[in-house]
């Protein structure tokens, strides 16, 4: 019997191990498909500020900038319910910006106005209140200002300071609901709460948890030097610890219930931890600044201290990517 031809003999092989394959296919189609069309991990817009590479700008939840804008120094910023983005593009000099045409509606120089022409002085933190005030925090003279759209001063309330730094006096600050104010102070490695009047109603000394101080900025550094506090609901306070390299919940007898340290986080390591938010869902965003080119810059975890979303782009900003706040999940505190 002559054997059938090689091609004859392939086309019967494949019918035989057809049903094998479409059964094959049938099994496998919903996992291809599941494969196919998955959608990347989604982003979060942002607005955010890199003083090495002297830029603040929009961000898009896919990477790219709608906007951006040069500064020089800068440690706070606010998108406004305007739309109008609130910052700084020095140590003085306050900016109320439009970013649809990027002209300028509102400024103040801290360095001329108010009576400190002629002395040293630095802002680094300033809000929006409701009734269109602005506050702002000098480091130098010391002092909590509000004023209005003309720069006058309509309340001045003196801060306490231990180790007076033009510098390092003072990190964010924020006006709370009940019309005190929570303060960072660098220098001092301490939180205050202020009244209307400047009485210190509560005050948390950051721990060093019996480590030696280590000079520097990244992963490296070691301090107390706080950035950032928060009042949370349950009258609990939020503080970035930043060159303690993590954040603190601490209530108000001053006892730790919660914190994250500088090597929690797997295949993370965090460095001057700078800007808060806590989410509606109660996750926390917190900034990775000084971290270099291996981390992320901003890092949204869980309370069990799961990383669900982080942003790294040394492209447009660098490692200095000291604020941020992210504008398409409101926060239910900032």
């Amino acid at each position: 019997m002559q054997a059938p031809a090689p091609e004859l003999a392939n086309r019967q092989g494949m019918k035989r191990l057809s049903p094998l394959l479409l059964l094959a296919f049938l099994c496998c189609a919903p996992l291809f498909a599941r494969f196919a069309l998955a959608e990347p991990a989604p982003g979060h817009a942002l607005l955010a500020a890199d003083y090495s590479t002297r830029k603040i700008a929009l961000v898009n939840p896919d990477g790219s900038l709608r906007w951006q804008h040069q500064v020089d120094q800068i440690h706070d910023l606010h998108l406004l319910p305007s739309g109008n983005v609130l910052f700084q593009t020095s140590f003085t000099r306050l900016v109320e910006v439009d970013p649809r045409t990027d002209q300028v509606v509102w400024e103040y120089d801290a360095g001329r106005m108010n009576g400190n022409a002629g002395r040293p002085v630095e802002v680094h933190a300033f809000q929006r209140l409701p009734d269109g005030t602005t506050m702002l925090v000098e480091s130098g003279p010391a002092r909590i200002l509000e004023v209005d759209r003309a720069g006058k001063v309509v309340r001045e309330v003196p801060l306490k300071v231990e180790h007076p730094s033009t510098h390092s006096d003072t990190r964010l600050a924020r006006k709370l609901k009940n019309g005190h104010y929570l303060v960072c102070h660098e220098a001092d490695g301490a939180v205050r709460e202020y009244d209307a009047d400047g009485k210190v109603v509560w005050e948390y000394a950051v721990p060093l948890f019996g480590m030696e101080r280590r000079g520097g900025h990244g992963p490296e550094a070691f301090g107390n030097q706080a950035f950032a506090a928060l009042r949370l609901p349950n009258g609990n306070t939020l503080i970035a610890t930043g060159n303690g390299h993590g954040v603190l919940e601490v209530t108000p007898a001053k006892e730790i219930v919660w914190s994250l340290r500088q090597n929690d986080l797997p295949g993370i390591t965090l460095a001057w931890v700078t800007t808060l938010e806590v989410l509606p869902n109660g996750n926390i965003v917190l900034g990775n600044c000084h971290a270099g080119p291996e981390n992320p810059q901003i890092i949204e975890i869980t309370r069990d201290k799961k990383v669900v979303w982080t942003f790294k782009d040394f492209k447009n900003f660098g490692n200095a990517l000291s604020n941020s706040m992210l504008t398409d999940a409101p926060a239910s505190l900032r």
